[in-house]
């Protein structure tokens, strides 16, 4: 549901009839079966088109004033969340360009902006690593000096690279200073992807979706693929991850959503829609599995639940989104009856598969970008002032 109003003027108008015109010609249904097929949540001809209308470019520079306006930005973001646009890969780009637009020397970012407003450049996180957890400043992969000075060598492993199989350059969280506490240890760097020495290996998560796990062995990249100072990573890194995690101001005009993930969280609002229509539709003898008391309460509560979590704001909301999915996503396919089991594309899916993908995804949406326990945590710590938590063993 959408409880607000907004007029349009002719031109926002016709702007908003011409992004919808399109986006429903360029993602097709082909588009989302192939991206459910392959879990890449990309499609290089749909990236490209977008960057040739220079609607990439514009929504990149909606703050600074010089691309959309704040009503254009938001038309734009509710039309691709629409016709469901693969869309991860634009979202990590966005979040290191901007890193690299403020802490890059001049060369790399005269190297690398042209190419992400044409969607000819891409750029992915690499923070996790093989044996690590949310904690990612103390990373172990290495970045040293070479002998000439002139460049570094970087050996390691980082895990859940989304999207490096089709970016040009990763946002590398490195250790260069192993004595030195671990905030004060890291660089970052933008490491072309093509350099020898790095392998990307494919690997497929519950919901079908494609990461990355990416091997880094004798990496020797260029000083100018330093991003800021050596051992300054955590100035250059803050702004990414404060975006990432949602830990940044709302708007005050009121256009944003209230936090971030809400694209995410389409999935479930296609799921409700999907089971209502279900349950809503009239079976052989005529009647309604909705006018079953049960079944209109339940249905009821998960949209009152979808509504609430949509509605909060913040850090508080990534965090409500990821809960909600997880606890609906049963009910939904309970629902909807067995053949809520059957996949997006199947025939007799009672709810043309929404349902179960919605129950294999949300486990995943309570991970990215930090698990719901490190959000969890993070609220009490900054929120509630209730001090950090104690892992230590207890005591005999």
């Amino acid at each position: 549901m959408d409880f607000s109003t907004v007029e349009l003027d002719a031109d926002d108008a016709a702007f908003h009839a011409q992004v919808r015109e399109f986006l429903t010609a360029t993602v097709t249904d082909e588009v989302r079966r192939r991206d459910r097929e392959t879990g890449d949540n990309f499609d290089e001809a749909v990236h490209l088109a977008i960057g040739e209308r220079g609607f990439l470019e514009q929504e990149y520079r909606t703050k600074s004033g010089a691309g959309f306006s704040r009503v254009r930005r938001r038309i734009w973001e509710l039309e691709k969340r629409r016709v469901h646009t693969p869309w991860v890969t634009w979202g990590t780009t966005q979040l290191v360009a901007h890193a690299v637009e403020m802490f890059g020397k001049p060369e790399l970012v005269a190297e690398v902006l042209p190419g992400v407003f044409t969607g000819e450049v891409r750029m992915c996180l690499g923070y996790t690593e093989p044996e690590g957890g949310s904690d990612i400043a103390t990373c172990k992969t290495r970045a040293v000096r070479d002998e000439g000075g002139s460049g570094w060598i970087i050996n390691g492993a980082k895990m859940f690279t989304t999207g490096a199989h089709n970016c040009q350059y990763v946002f590398l969280i490195t250790n260069t200073d192993p004595e030195a506490p671990k905030h004060k240890s890291i660089s970052m760097f933008l490491v072309p992807l093509d350099t020898p020495g790095i392998e990307i290996q494919g690997i497929r998560t519950v919901d079908g979706d494609r990461t990355n796990i990416v091997y880094y062995s004798d990496v020797r990249v260029d000083d100018k693929y330093l991003l800021g100072e050596a051992n300054g990573g955590w100035t250059v890194l803050r702004g990414p991850l404060d975006a990432e995690h949602g830990a940044v101001a709302a708007d005050a005009d009121g256009l944003a959503d209230p936090a971030i993930m809400a694209h995410q969280a389409g999935f479930m609002s296609a799921a409700v829609d999907a089971v209502a229509a279900h349950v809503g539709t009239p079976g052989p003898g005529g009647t309604r599995l909705v006018e079953e008391g049960s079944v209109g309460y339940r249905l009821g509560r998960s949209a009152a639940r979808l509504e609430a979590a949509l509605s909060t704001p913040g850090i508080f909301g990534r965090v409500a989104q990821a809960q909600t999915m997880r606890e609906i996503g049963p009910d939904l396919m309970d629902l909807a009856g067995p053949a809520s089991v059957l996949p997006l594309g199947t025939a007799g899916a009672a709810d043309g598969g929404a349902a179960e993908y919605l129950y294999r995804f949300a486990p995943l949406a309570g991970i990215y970008g930090g698990t719901l326990e490190v959000f969890r945590n993070m609220i009490a710590q900054h929120v509630l002032g209730l001090g950090k938590p104690n892992y230590s063993p207890p005591r005999r």
